[in-house]
């Protein structure tokens, strides 16, 4: 009796160790779904922030570009002797104001966008966002 006792403890501590090893496997399984989702929206994510920050840059090119056009213009309008003539005193004034204006107006949303950068940096920067597969290669190992 004492050794059908035993077995019966043995075969309920078996049962009991192979439900605990199914709903391992099974969470298991919730968890790797899980992680190659966020895999997934993670590889988006730093695609999105990869085309975003190209737009910037694209975009604050052209920003410079049109900047440095516009005071190329406005300084051969005031170099000019015919734009002096063709232009009165308080349109020179407007447009050297105006240049004035635009160039401080650049420094600073140049500024502005470099404090941004600063400050974002750790989030932004494309070395930061990088992945490291040798980690995953150790942990599954």
């Amino acid at each position: 009796i004492r050794i059908a006792r035993c077995f019966e403890a043995t075969r309920q501590r078996c049962c009991r160790l192979e439900q605990d090893g199914r709903r391992a496997r099974e969470q298991l399984a919730r968890v790797e779904a899980e992680r190659a989702a966020l895999e997934v929206k993670l590889k988006h994510a730093r695609n999105q922030v990869e085309v975003e920050m190209k737009k910037r840059h694209r975009a604050e090119a052209e920003l410079e570009k049109q900047e440095r056009k516009l005071q190329l213009v406005l300084e051969l309008l005031m170099r000019e002797p015919w734009g002096n003539e063709a232009l009165s005193g308080e349109q020179c004034s407007v447009l050297s104001a105006l240049a004035g204006r635009r160039l401080g107006a650049a420094l600073v949303s140049v500024r502005r966008s470099s404090a941004v950068d600063e400050s974002c940096q750790s989030l932004l920067s494309h070395s930061d966002i990088s992945y490291d597969r040798t980690e995953d290669d150790v942990v599954r190992s």
